[in-house]
C-alpha cells in the first residue's frame, strides 16, 4: 500500500506531537522539583503550573549544608558507592572471565544458579539479611552496608559482563597463551580493555545501584552520623510539616554525582549499547 505525502506528513506530525507530549511528562517532575528547591518556604507549596518563580533564592541550598549536616551524608554515600562499585565490578568481572573463558566441573549449574538467583526479589532477602549483619556485628555500620550492597548486586553484573566477555575472539587469547600468558595477563592484558564498554556499563548501574539504595540503609542505620543520602533526605520530612525547598535542594545536589559518572562513562556506555545492537 503505498500512501500520499500528505499522510505521510500526518503521521510525521502525530508522531513528534506525542514524542513532545511525552517528553513533557518526564521533564516535567525533575523541572518542578528545581523550581521549588529555588522557592521560599511560603512559595514552595504554590500552584504547580508556577514552574518559574518569581523571587529564585539559593537559600534552600545553604541551609542543608548549615542546618541538615549533608555533606557529612554525602560523605558517608560516596565512601559506600564508590567502594561498593569498584568491588562489584572487579569480582563480576573476574566471575565473568572464569564463566565466559574456562572450563571447570560445574560450571553451567553454577551459571544456572546465578541467573535463577536474578528472580528472587531482593525485599524477600531482607530479613535474612538483617539476621546475618547482626551476627557478623555489621549493624548501624556504614561500611558495614558494602559487603550486602556487593552481594546483591554480584548476580546481575556477572551476568551481564559474562555474555559480553564470550564474545572476544578465542584466538586472541590462543595467540597469548603460546606467548606464555598465563590467567591473570589474559584477563587484565586482553579481556578488560576490549571490554570497555561493558565495564563502563556495570560502573554506571552500580554506582546508581548503591547511590540510590535506600531500604537496607534504612533498616540498619540508626546513628545519625551513620545515615547514608537517601535516608537523610527521607528523615528531612517531619511530622507535621516539611520544608519541601530543603527537601528538593538536597534532592538536587543528590542527583548530580549520578548525572557525572554518567558523562564521565557516557561515550563508553553508548559504545556498549551500539555494540550489543550490532551483533547477531
Amino acid at each position: 500500500m503505498v500512501e500520499s505525502p500528505q499522510i505521510r506528513r500526518w503521521v510525521l506530525a502525530t508522531r513528534y506531537i506525542l514524542l513532545t507530549v511525552i517528553a513533557a511528562i518526564m521533564v516535567y517532575p525533575f523541572a518542578y522539583m528545581i523550581s521549588t528547591s529555588l522557592k521560599t518556604r511560603s512559595l514552595a507549596l504554590g500552584s504547580p503550573l508556577d514552574i518559574i518563580p518569581t523571587e529564585p533564592t539559593l537559600q534552600n541550598y545553604v541551609d542543608v549544608f548549615r542546618l541538615a549536616d549533608l555533606g557529612r551524608y554525602i560523605a558517608n554515600s560516596a565512601f559506600v558507592s564508590v567502594t561498593s562499585t569498584l568491588l562489584i565490578v572487579f569480582l563480576a568481572s573476574l566471575m565473568a572471565f572464569a564463566f565466559s573463558r574456562l572450563r571447570f566441573p560445574g560450571r553451567r549449574l553454577l551459571f544456572i544458579s546465578l541467573v535463577i538467583g536474578l528472580a528472587l526479589p531482593t525485599m524477600m532477602l531482607i530479613i535474612p539479611q538483617f539476621i546475618l549483619a547482626r551476627d557478623l556485628g555489621l549493624l548501624n555500620s556504614t561500611a558495614g552496608l558494602i559487603p550486602f550492597y556487593v552481594g546483591t548486586a554480584l548476580a546481575f553484573h556477572t551476568f551481564l559482563l559474562t555474555g559480553f566477555f564470550s564474545t572476544v575472539p578465542r584466538e586472541l587469547e590462543e595467540a597469548m597463551i603460546v606467548d606464555g600468558a598465563g590467567l591473570w595477563r589474559r584477563y587484565w592484558n586482553l579481556i578488560v580493555p576490549l571490554s570497555r564498554p561493558a565495564i563502563a556499563t556495570c560502573i554506571i548501574f552500580a554506582f546508581l545501584g548503591t547511590w540510590d539504595e535506600f531500604a537496607w540503609a534504612l533498616t540498619t542505620l540508626n546513628d545519625e552520623s551513620q545515615r547514608t543520602l537517601p535516608v537523610a533526605i527521607a528523615l528531612f520530612r517531619g511530622q507535621y510539616s516539611t520544608d519541601w525547598g530543603m527537601v528538593f535542594a538536597a534532592s538536587i545536589i543528590a542527583v548530580l554525582p549520578v548525572i557525572v559518572v554518567y558523562i564521565i562513562f557516557q561515550r563508553q556506555f553508548v559504545a556498549g549499547l551500539t555494540t550489543g545492537g550490532l551483533k547477531q
